[in-house]
């Protein structure tokens, strides 16, 4: 569906922040029949006071609002769940997003990035060392600029959740896909992870020329093979003795980039190979995208050093919303003493990963357990012997306890495997907290 196939149409558009906007701004100007907004529920993303351009119909209006509306398009938080939905498809309504709407004018233009974790990262990347070999592009999605309001341009990268991609009738010209575990399951209808990874890789089911995906990441991988005839670029991490290594040849030394572990590695080499797919000679630019890693400016709240007097590194892994993530955190830092503050929504998230990696691993570490979900995922890792377990009433007590702790030279890591929602706005609040706590609580001035 396309913007164009809007005109005449009895439209609803779902949504008040940032791509509601974009929406209405963007669907107005090609004539439906009727335009409006809808919200069912406030949210901290919602306009407080609409001046909309629109009609806007909340609270016990929204329902009657919908009758007759022949196409819904929702934000991105509106997901399958959602009794509203189920009731409008039976009702036989059209349900897109902005995301989809866009793609289907601007896919060949388009490198779309994907994945569980890793996304973020990867999407910057890309669109940094494009622009360092002389291939200018706007960067946005679920990053930065909602599509529906990018300018123009003659390529595009953009970084796409899981509820972006449920929508796509059109793939992008290159899809990238960093990785795949449950996430966001009370988003789908069933609650399943089989639905969660159809929404994920329905970015790569409509088309593309190339789909750049991470090989090491065997639940990706199985997914992936169960879907025959993608275009499949597999990826696995370029480096060998501390070098970037492509076809034999040294690229640049692996410290030119500065994000620590082995997945930021694989990132790097995934965001490699999608220059590659996109007709970029790496080898041939090798100066080129080392002098860019260089320059580039990691984004925050993903293993974030904090600097401490107290020579204690604190590091802020805000981001961290499932075990996978704090198993990369804790590999990061592997080899010195090591606290890790777990714990936030609980969303009933599978923790065994976590315990089967501290387990095989033997990686001495401690847990600090802080609300809500903290102390259920002590239980699940249960008690191993190179684990101490240790309890906190909130963030900052948690901060409080690993100061007793850990030693100087040693590592005080914010990785909390859950969500922030319920005790903070978003992790960016949380990391904000956790960033007070340690200045609170310095024992230097």
């Amino acid at each position: 569906m396309q913007l164009s196939d809007l005109a005449g149409k009895r439209v609803a558009v779902w949504g008040t922040g940032r791509e509601g906007l974009a929406a209405i701004a963007a669907i107005a100007p090609v004539g439906p029949a009727s335009l409006i907004a809808v919200q069912d529920k406030p949210t901290f993303l919602a306009a407080t006071a609409w001046t909309g351009a629109v009609p806007l119909y909340e609270g016990e209006a929204f329902g009657p609002a919908l009758d007759g509306v022949e196409v819904l398009v929702r934000s991105p938080g509106v997901g399958e769940s959602n009794p509203w939905i189920q009731r409008l498809r039976e009702r036989g309504v059209a349900i897109t997003g902005g995301t989809a709407l866009w793609m289907a004018d601007h896919a060949r233009q388009t490198i779309g990035v994907t994945g569980s974790k890793g996304k973020s990262t990867t999407t910057t990347l890309i669109a940094h060392l494009l622009t360092a070999v002389g291939r200018p592009n706007e960067l946005g999605g679920n990053i930065g600029i909602a599509v529906l309001s990018l300018p123009g341009a003659a390529r595009y990268v953009l970084e796409l959740s899981m509820y972006q991609c449920a929508d796509l009738d059109v793939s992008p010209r290159i899809s990238v896909i960093t990785s795949l575990f449950e996430e966001h399951l009370d988003w789908t209808r069933d609650g399943k992870p089989s639905q969660y990874y159809a929404h994920k890789l329905n970015i790569a089911m409509h088309g593309p020329e190339a789909v750049v995906y991470n090989a090491t990441d065997p639940t990706l991988s199985a997914e992936l093979a169960a879907r025959p005839g993608l275009p499949l670029v597999p990826v696995e991490p370029w480096e060998s003795g501390g070098w970037i290594v492509r076809h034999g040849e040294r690229l640049f030394p692996r410290d030119a980039f500065a994000l620590r572990g082995t997945h930021n590695t694989g990132n790097l080499s995934v965001a490699l190979a999608t220059l590659e797919a996109d007709g970029v000679d790496v080898v041939a630019n090798a100066a080129v995208l080392e002098a860019a890693l260089r320059s580039y400016t990691p984004l925050p709240h993903r293993l974030t050093p904090i600097a401490d007097p107290s020579g204690v590194e604190f590091v802020n892994d805000s981001l961290s919303t499932a075990p996978q993530t704090t198993i990369h955190a804790i590999e990061a830092y592997a080899g010195r003493e090591l606290a890790v503050l777990v714990g936030g929504q609980d969303r009933g998230i599978d923790y065994t990963p976590l315990r089967d990696y501290l387990r095989d691993k033997a990686v001495p570490v401690t847990l600090i357990a802080i609300p809500d979900s903290g102390e259920h995922i002590l239980d699940v890792v249960g008690d191993l012997p190179n684990v101490r377990r240790e309890t906190a009433e909130d963030l900052f007590a948690g901060v409080l306890r690993a100061r007793t702790l850990i030693p100087p030279g040693g590592v005080v890591l914010l990785s909390p495997a859950a969500p922030s929602y319920g005790r903070y706005d978003n992790y960016e609040a949380r990391a904000k907290a956790f960033i007070a706590a340690i200045e609170a609580t310095s024992p230097l001035p």
